[in-house]
Parts: C-alpha cells; sequence; structure tokens
C-alpha cells in the first residue's frame, strides 16, 4: 500500500502562485510514476502532470510552462509548483501513484486518470479568483 497526503492548496487571485506538497509513504519503491491530477466540480478527472522513475516528466496542455513537477526521493515528496494561475485551475488536486509501467506518459490522457489510477490522497483545494 502506498499512502498520499496532500497539503498547500488555498485561495490565491489570478495571477499568483502555490506550492502543493505530496507526502507519500508505504511501498512508494512499488510505483512507476507520481503525478498530479484536479476535478473540478461535476466534471472528469484532469490529469495535470507527472513524473516517472527516471524522472520524465508530462504536463497537460494548459498548464505546460506555468506548472512544475518535482520529486524529493529522500523524503519520498512529491512538489507541484504552480505559477501565473487562472480561475479555470481551481479545483481539487490530488496526488496520485501509478503502478503501471509507463504510466508517467499516459497520466494526462482521460483514459488513464479516470479509469486506471489506483491511489490517490485526500486531495487539496486550491481556487484563484479573478
Amino acid at each position: 500500500q502506498v499512502e498520499l497526503v496532500e497539503s498547500g492548496g488555498g485561495s490565491v487571485q489570478a495571477g499568483g502562485s502555490l506550492r502543493l506538497s505530496c507526502a507519500a509513504s508505504g511501498y512508494v519503491s512499488n510505483t512507476y510514476c507520481m503525478g498530479w491530477f484536479r476535478q473540478a466540480g461535476g466534471k472528469e478527472r484532469e490529469g495535470v502532470a507527472a513524473i516517472g522513475r527516471d524522472g520524465s516528466t508530462t504536463y497537460a496542455d494548459p498548464v505546460k510552462g506555468r506548472f512544475t513537477i518535482s520529486q524529493d526521493n529522500a523524503k519520498n515528496i512529491l512538489y507541484l509548483e504552480m505559477n501565473t494561475l487562472k480561475p479555470e485551475d481551481t479545483a481539487m488536486y490530488y496526488c496520485a501513484a501509478g503502478f503501471q509501467p509507463k504510466c508517467a506518459a499516459r497520466f494526462t490522457s482521460s483514459d488513464y486518470v479516470n479509469r486506471y489510477l489506483e491511489r490517490w490522497g485526500q486531495g487539496t483545494l486550491v481556487t484563484v479568483s479573478s
């Protein structure tokens, strides 16, 4: 089992920044990727960013150039640095662990985050006001 606990959400104005953190514990070495997805009210999950075992990263088009995913392997902490936030970024953000090979490359596909994710945290709310 992998346990994931997110933190760092909050309310900011458009153009502002936030950094989300995700503390992972348990059998983290069994994961092939770690990532973030978000879900706004009444909508499907949207894969935001992911990082693979080899450090490769994937970003959804709406966040490219604004969000950066990183990880501290020694502390098992995953980060999501979010800059130039927009109102449309408002959502609950979840940290997730992927257990399938090459999951980092698939993470931003709707099919993967809505059907194949096996483990995620309780989420942290990000609200961006205009």
